[in-house]
C-alpha cells in the first residue's frame, strides 16, 4: 500500500465505525447534551460531517476559505440517516480528491492557514481531519457510557 491508500483506509475505517456508533443511537436521544454549552448528540455528528467539508474546502484552496458558505447553515435536524445521506455527495467529492493525491503531493503541498498559525503539510492536514473525527467518536462513546445506553461494538 502507497501513503495515499494508507489515508484512504484509515478514512474509511475511522467512518465505518463512526457510522456504527451513531446508528446506534436511540432516536430520542439525539438531542441530549452533557450541559447547555455542549454539542447535542445530533450537533456532534453534523459537525464531524459538515467539518469534514470545512477540511476538504481549506485543502482545496490551500488554507484560504475565503467567503465559505456552509452546505448545512440553516438546515433542519432530522434524523442521523439524513444527515448521513446529505452528506455523501460531499464525502464522496472529500475521498476522491484524497485519491488524486500521490506521496509527493503529501509531503509538498502545504496548507496555509495563517490566521490560525498553521502551515502543515497536506499528508499532515489529512491525518488531522481523520484525527478530528476519532476524538469526536471518543467524546460520543463518554456521552453514551453518561446516559447509559447500550454502546455498539466498534471495535472489531
Amino acid at each position: 500500500m502507497n501513503a495515499t491508500e494508507i489515508i484512504l483506509l484509515n478514512f474509511s475505517e475511522i467512518r465505518r465505525r463512526s457510522i456504527k456508533l451513531w446508528q446506534g443511537i436511540p432516536e430520542e436521544h439525539l438531542h441530549w447534551n452533557p450541559d447547555n454549552q455542549a454539542f447535542t448528540i445530533i450537533e456532534m455528528i453534523r459537525h464531524v460531517l459538515e467539518g469534514e467539508h470545512l477540511f476538504h474546502m481549506i485543502i482545496k484552496n490551500r488554507g484560504n476559505l475565503g467567503d465559505y458558505k456552509s452546505p448545512w447553515e440553516d438546515l433542519p435536524y432530522k434524523s442521523i440517516n439524513d444527515e448521513l445521506q446529505f452528506a455523501e455527495t460531499y464525502r464522496n467529492d472529500f475521498i476522491n480528491m484524497i485519491k488524486n493525491f500521490d506521496s509527493l503531493h503529501l509531503e509538498q503541498i502545504r496548507i496555509e492557514r495563517s490566521e490560525v498559525g498553521q502551515s502543515k503539510t497536506l499528508g499532515d492536514y489529512l491525518n488531522r481531519i481523520a484525527y478530528h473525527e476519532s476524538v469526536h467518536t471518543g467524546q460520543m462513546l463518554s456521552y453514551l457510557r453518561t446516559i447509559n445506553i447500550e454502546r455498539p461494538l466498534i471495535w472489531d
